[in-house]
């Protein structure tokens, strides 16, 4: 699943796009529950005559903000992606929402496993508003971390990808995030120490920070894969220090990588450099 560093290289790509100032003619839903919370003929009919105000990111959603008055939430989630293209190009069976920006420009929504979901609102809090503190941010103090730790007693890695938390870390780097701090996945928040509570501070955004310097993390070159709008490949994979790389040794001390499951989700830890607390 797309997390911060891939959805805001998206975001950075629609800037580019020169979608902003440009009117939304027409739209057309190939499947239907892509749209949540309205049918797709009232979605199109909505959003028809707006133009496109600013594009911007918030946790892993896209915020497109219309003229007239409503924004358009877009959440990738695993396989979703954007594809700009002149509209006489066919379409394919995977592209499942159709914004025309006159007759020249279409954006597209290509998602195969059909888990993206797009959101026309009035009042983008309505869901954004229920979203935890970014990461990047300066909201994301030391202070306010530290009070996120010691009032909760959950493990640290569901706690590190809940939304309403922190919004915008996933599997991927909550695993880089926590290997960096060398601290186990297993640890309950409540249980750090100032200085292990330090390090994770600053790990969380050193890592999100090099995600987003090499466009994102792509794992393989399947269709399913992340690819940025133009369709390049992100460049983090060879960055990571222990996210899919069971059987190889730790950058950090040689131990060989393992894997296990933590909130039921597959996690990568080095044994040696983050043990479970005593």
């Amino acid at each position: 699943m797309p997390e911060l560093p891939e959805v805001q290289t998206v975001v950075r790509d629609l800037e580019k796009s020169g979608l902003i100032g440009r009117e939304i003619s027409g739209a057309r839903i190939f499947w239907p529950r892509t749209v949540s919370g309205l049918s797709p003929k009232t979605f199109c009919r909505q959003i028809k005559g707006n133009q496109v105000s600013a594009i911007w990111r918030r946790a892993k959603f896209i915020v497109f903000d219309l003229s007239q008055g409503f924004h358009l939430l877009v959440h990738l989630r695993m396989t979703g992606r954007f594809l700009l293209t002149s509209a006489p190009r066919a379409r394919t069976r995977h592209e499942h929402v159709v914004l025309n920006f006159g007759p020249d420009l279409q954006l597209r929504f290509h998602d195969t496993r059909k888990f993206g979901r797009f959101y026309l609102l009035k009042n983008p809090d309505e869901i954004l508003g229920r979203l935890g503190v970014e990461p990047l941010h300066p909201d994301f103090t030391m202070d306010v971390f530290r009070e996120m730790l010691l009032s909760r007693k959950r493990k640290l890695k569901p706690l590190l990808l809940d939304q309403t938390v922190i919004a915008g870390i996933g599997n991927i780097y909550a695993d880089e995030a926590l290997w960096e701090a060398e601290i186990h996945p297993e640890r309950v928040s409540s249980s750090l120490d100032s200085s292990e509570m330090g390090k994770l501070f600053k790990a969380i955004p050193k890592v999100l920070r090099q995600g987003l310097k090499n466009m994102g993390t792509t794992l393989g070159d399947g269709k399913t894969n992340f690819y940025s709008i133009a369709g390049y490949n992100g460049r983090n994979r060879m960055q990571l220090k222990v996210f899919r790389r069971a059987g190889r040794s730790c950058a950090r001390c040689r131990t060989t990588i393992r894997r296990m499951v933590v909130g039921q989700r597959g996690t990568f830890v080095c044994p040696r450099c983050q043990r479970p607390h005593d």
